[in-house]
């Protein structure tokens, strides 16, 4: 009986090695779907920090005029950081979304709204379950244009009522160099649907967004 397990065994590996060792060939369903062509000369770049990235992909992906989502750390000293040395602590890097988009079709003042309204601003600890520096929510601008229009959006913020006793404490910094994070982060709430939807749930996201803001994400 053993044998034959390891015999069985010995032919799935074999299947295996077979199946990895075919060459790939590019069908219609493989392919990625073409996007509007837009030159990346009148494309601009956001970078903006709001817990654990898998969350912050969706929202901005949702926006018409938005290219891409990509996952990484940032405001940290160490170069080319990895996902284990950024959630230790130790790199000064939070977690954080890069969004390149189309300012044709969606201004940086929507991406600062969409920002707000999936994190919790009043919390310097962290975000949500996720607590130390490495996911605290920061907004980083490139150029004054945008600092302007994001400590704009932060003053607006700080004058509504909600905010009188608990004051936003978001920071507002410099970009600084971006580095993409591992390839099975990017894009995590579309590759792993049901694990992602399980942490948000039992991270209390979701639970936490309606209470700042009267919705989730």
């Amino acid at each position: 009986m053993i044998r034959r397990l390891l015999l069985g065994l010995l032919l799935l590996a074999a299947l295996g090695l077979m199946w990895d060792a075919l060459p790939f060939y590019a069908t219609a369903d493989s392919m990625p779907e073409a996007a509007d062509e837009v030159s990346d000369a009148n494309l601009a770049t956001a970078t903006f920090a709001g817990g654990c990235f898998w969350c912050m992909e969706g929202p901005f992906d949702e926006l018409d005029g938005v290219v891409s989502t990509n996952s990484g750390y940032t405001g940290g000293t160490k170069v080319d950081p990895t996902y284990y040395e950024v959630s230790a602590g130790d790199t000064g890097h939070v977690e954080a979304v890069q969004v390149v988009y189309d300012p044709a079709q969606v201004d940086y003042a929507t991406l600062l709204q969409v920002f707000w309204q999936n994190v919790d601003p009043v919390d310097d600890r962290g975000q949500f379950c996720d607590k130390g520096s490495q996911y605290q929510a920061k907004i980083f601008v490139d150029g004054d244009g945008q600092r302007t229009l994001a400590e704009q959006s932060k003053q607006t913020l700080s004058r509504q009522a909600k905010f009188q006793k608990t004051p936003i404490v978001t920071a507002i910094e410099p970009a600084q160099t971006f580095y993409p994070a591992e390839d099975y982060h990017q894009d995590y709430y579309l590759k792993h649907p049901l694990r992602y939807k399980y942490y948000r749930t039992a991270c209390g996201r979701d639970r936490r967004l309606a209470e700042v803001w009267g919705t989730g994400e």
